[in-house]
């Protein structure tokens, strides 16, 4: 029995960590409803992709490859696709892996039993967070609100054109390069 006692208390204290909230993984891009994805974004379908890079990268790379001069860098950033004119606006998003680890509590309460300490125990469980990043992206014109809707005939184009663009992002590590490319 004692051994029994013990070896799920082993098992336990190894998946102590128990997780309160998981970040997606999105492996490419993903296209989702921004709302759906995280609260305060738009209710349009968004582009989204994780971003491993620092925070802010993603406004140089388009401030650099839209010659936009640090103007409206978030919103109405124009762009053509076959002659037409597009617009995306793009949102910088944090959403945090969260778990609590129960491993010291657990550790002291073994330690004070074993040693028939009577003492309050102070150890707390400790919240665990790791920072995933994403960029999501909407795209829109004059004759269509939300060019990556299902509905939307432009969907396709849009589509390889921000596939390109994301990739020419991750692929990127000095922005100047940008300018000699255009």
């Amino acid at each position: 029995m004692r051994k029994i006692l013990v070896c799920s208390v082993i098992v336990f204290a190894f998946q102590s960590c128990i997780p309160l909230r998981i970040a997606p993984d999105i492996d490419t891009y993903k296209i989702s409803k921004g709302k759906k994805f995280k609260r305060g974004l738009p209710k349009r379908q968004m582009f989204i992709f994780e971003d491993s890079k620092q925070a802010g990268e993603f406004y140089e790379f388009v401030n650099a490859k839209y010659k936009l001069g640090d103007v409206d860098v978030y919103d109405d950033i124009p762009f053509q696709i076959g002659g037409l004119d597009y617009f995306f606006a793009f949102y910088e998003i944090d959403i945090p892996d969260k778990s609590v680890n129960f491993l010291p509590v657990l550790f002291e309460q073994a330690f004070n039993a074993t040693l028939n300490i009577e003492d309050e125990n102070s150890a707390e469980p400790v919240e665990l967070r790791k920072d995933n990043f994403y960029i999501a992206i909407e795209v829109y014109s004059d004759f269509e609100k939300d060019c990556l809707s299902s509905e939307a005939l432009s969907k396709e184009s849009v589509l390889n054109y921000l596939s390109t663009l994301r990739q020419e992002y991750l692929t990127t590590n000095n922005y100047n390069e940008l300018v000699f490319k255009n």
